[in-house]
């Protein structure tokens, strides 16, 4: 006798994912991520990873959809776009938050994953969603799926659409049809502007980006900014959108559909606002970014640094602003302010 539920057809749970909103779905085998696992692992041993724990802190883990799932036999695969336009700047300084940054774009995807979750559970299979988890290495479950392939600047671009994603998966023991035969095949050809556009030179390769030197991850770090790259890091608070901003799929694809601006998305957060608020004043508003340990001094050191790129000598309430930091009780946002008095222009 068996007692084995019925296999969902893999057609349907992608249309039952696009119709949860996500943009693309595909389907592939939970095997273990062998390549990923090897790379993750060489990137570390040669200290590419800049200390970022994520899917490098357990490459085993994070490469092994069964360590997940016991029992894994598929991982269905989703991309929710995040894109949207850039509003105006303000009158005043202000840092600059990277789009995938200035929503809780993980939380609308993981809602979608987990209506095609529940449809597998109703039907008798186990699931686990993961998204933004050091769990999987979204990027190549969405590779394997065929959901697209690594650009130059090592983010998934899919065919027609871009990069503009956040990317996520369904891990079920459920043995579910694979919907593609292999990766997307490459887009970029000779391109490289998004190596070209850097601007601190963090692409180091094609496809290999040097964390150490790279905004995005910089200002998720603790400790000091380095002093080399903080001119670099211009009026960025949070993030960095340079190489995909520069991308000519995603350039395209904006000139065929121009993103629209989404209210009560923070594309620009004041400066000094932020550096004159306390603890919980700044965690209640800009807790849901990566802030190491949760400390806020991190998140005022990149403003600091903002301020002094952005500012203006002639801005009373900013200097006075830095002037008391720069001789405040906290050593390194002394240091940062002292540094951003020097360079206001």
């Amino acid at each position: 006798m068996n007692d084995m539920p019925e296999v969902p057809d893999s057609d349907v749970l992608r249309a039952l994912g696009r119709a949860a909103g996500l943009d693309a779905v595909g389907i592939t085998t939970a095997e273990p991520f062998a390549d990923t696992r090897a790379e993750l692992e060489r990137r570390r041993a040669e200290g590419l990873h800049g200390g970022m724990h994520f899917t490098y802190g357990d490459p085993a883990r994070s490469t092994d959809p069964a360590r997940a799932l016991e029992g894994a036999r598929a991982l269905l695969v989703g991309a929710r776009r995040y894109r949207r336009a850039d509003p105006p700047a303000p009158d005043v300084a202000a840092g600059g938050v990277a789009r995938y940054a200035r929503d809780d774009h993980y939380a609308a995807l993981r809602t979608s994953l987990g209506e095609v979750a529940a449809a597998l559970e109703a039907a008798g299979w186990r699931t686990r969603v993961l998204c933004d988890d050091n769990a999987l290495v979204d990027r190549a479950a969405a590779h394997r799926a065929g959901l697209g392939w690594y650009g130059k600047n090592a983010n998934l671009l899919l065919p027609g659409m871009g990069s503009w994603f956040v990317l996520g998966s369904v891990v079920t023991d459920a043995p579910l049809a694979p919907t593609a035969t292999g990766p997307a095949e490459d887009g970029c050809g000779t391109c490289e502007r998004c190596i070209d556009a850097c601007p601190t030179g963090a692409i180091v390769a094609p496809g290999v980006v040097d964390a150490r030197r790279c905004l995005a991850w910089l200002v998720q770090q603790k400790g000091t900014f380095p002093v080399e790259l903080r001119s670099a890091l211009g009026g960025r608070l949070y993030g960095c959108d340079d190489c995909q901003e520069v991308c000519p799929p995603n350039r395209t694809v904006d000139r065929r559909t121009p993103p629209a601006e989404v209210a009560g998305e923070e594309a620009w957060v004041p400066l000094v606002d932020l550096l004159e608020q306390d603890d919980d004043e700044l965690l209640a508003r800009h807790g849901r970014w990566y802030i190491p340990r949760r400390q806020p001094r991190w998140l005022r050191r990149n403003a600091l640094v903002a301020l002094g790129n952005v500012g203006s000598s002639d801005d009373d309430r900013a200097v006075a602003t830095l002037e008391r930091y720069a001789t405040g009780d906290d050593d390194v946002l002394a240091e940062h302010a002292r540094w951003a008095l020097e360079h206001l222009s």
